[in-house]
């Protein structure tokens, strides 16, 4: 039986097949090797494994290293670096109101509001009462008691209301009611509006 080459020589023969033909060497879980190693750790990997009772055949050198045992594992992009923060959702407008009636609506609802709290102004004794129309934005100032802003947003098709007492809401039209809710909590814009205002102001307020 021929004499093993020397380990220098096999050492050579592999380094220079390491580098002509770049391969990936699958080893199983418990390696330490990374995924992909250097020309020069291949080939040490190779010896040691031909020690080890690997197959490894010194007149085949340029052969890849084939282990029977050693199972195959690949490599995926990880679901974090795929799967990135989500922006808004996407507005379909399919299911919203024509514009035109959208603005319809609500033009008349925040003009109804606004002689509704300039009437409410003369009957009620506040300090800093004051109402304010301009650029589709309606603000009623209750002074100390905080400051009502309503507004339309078209692209939604919503009234917003931002409230010292609720909170922000937005409120869409329910066809059902001829009337704007707020799909969160079934809350009516203007009977929100009406119980707030009487409980701010001392006195009631009809807005319907």
């Amino acid at each position: 039986m021929a004499s093993p080459f020397p380990r220098r020589l096999l050492l050579r023969r592999l380094l220079t097949t390491a580098r002509s033909r770049s391969h990936y060497l699958f080893l199983s879980s418990s390696s330490n090797c990374p995924r992909r190693c250097s020309p020069l750790l291949e080939a040490s990997v190779a010896l040691n494994l031909g020690r080890d009772g690997g197959f490894l055949f010194p007149s085949r050198a340029t052969m890849p290293l084939r282990l029977p045992s050693v199972s195959r594992v690949f490599f995926s992009t990880r679901t974090s670096e795929i799967d990135e923060a989500q922006g808004p959702a996407v507005i379909d407008y399919r299911s919203l109101l024509p514009e035109d009636e959208f603005h319809r609506l609500a033009d008349a609802t925040i003009h109804d509001l606004q002689e509704k709290f300039e009437e409410y102004g003369d009957s009620v004794q506040i300090d800093g009462y004051d109402i304010d129309y301009g650029n589709q934005v309606l603000t009623l100032k209750l002074g100390s008691l905080g400051t009502y802003v309503i507004n339309k947003q078209t692209p939604n098709r919503q009234i917003w209301l931002s409230s010292p007492v609720s909170g922000p809401a937005r409120f869409d039209w329910d066809v059902a009611t001829n009337s704007w809710i707020y799909r969160r909590t079934k809350v009516n814009l203007l009977q929100l509006l009406e119980e707030e205002l009487g409980q701010l102001c001392g006195k009631p307020i009809d807005l319907s």
